[in-house]
């Protein structure tokens, strides 16, 4: 997998045939799709119904029984469980990942700290902030270094409804940038601002239409 700038609407993410089961039990019957630059799309699906597992793989977590996952560019992962270490602060962290990403500067992080209402925790403990704020943090790391593919895993949970409106506000921002934004979630709110909405079900990813928070198959 390479870090190569990409220009948009080329595909950043390639995947193909992907399955993956366990203990004998298919869990992904042979996935395929195409991220494009400058795309936002969505995964729905219910719970268990593989979304962890395909997300967890394509951000290289976790190895498929077979199919193939190409990535052009920078990733950034946004899990839905916070990778963040409770002692430390809010600074403490982007200077921990400054040094993960060997990126120069936290100029960028800094921004989106004030775009997710989140600069006056900055001398924060992790173990002070609620769960909705501990997600803006987790999801400010995933952003840090500019990404050209961001993968999102329930990233609105916890959210209030300045930061959920927020959030989509820099999703659009991430888009219009060239970033490739897949938004994972069991329920599909607002899905008339992706570009795209897929159904995972029974291991098979579908295309959908978008009709607000319903998810209708196509």
């Amino acid at each position: 997998m390479g870090d190569a700038v990409v220009s948009a609407g080329e595909p950043v993410l390639r995947i193909r045939d992907v399955r993956k089961g366990y203990r004998h039990r298919p869990v992904l019957r042979g996935v395929s799709l195409d991220l494009h630059a400058g795309r936002l799309v969505g995964i729905v699906g219910e719970n268990g119904a593989g979304k962890s597992t395909l997300l967890r793989i394509l951000a290289g977590d976790l190895a498929a029984d077979s199919g193939v996952v190409e990535r052009t560019g920078l990733l950034g992962c946004c899990p839905q469980d916070t990778v963040l270490h409770q002692a430390f602060s809010v600074e403490q962290h982007l200077q921990f990942f400054q040094s993960a990403y060997g990126i120069s500067s936290l100029t960028r992080a800094f921004e989106l700290l004030e775009q997710l209402n989140l600069s006056s925790y900055r001398n924060e403990r992790v173990e002070a902030l609620s769960g909705g704020t501990r997600q803006k943090l987790n999801l400010v790391l995933a952003l840090m270094h500019d990404p050209q593919v961001l993968l999102l895993d329930e990233p609105y949970q916890g959210f209030d409804w300045e930061t959920y409106l927020r959030f989509w506000d820099l999703a659009a921002a991430l888009r219009d940038r060239g970033c490739a934004v897949l938004v994972v979630s069991h329920l599909a709110y607002d899905a008339f601002r992706l570009d795209t909405l897929y159904r995972l079900q029974a291991g098979v990813l579908r295309e959908t239409e978008r009709t607000g928070s319903e998810v209708v198959p196509a």
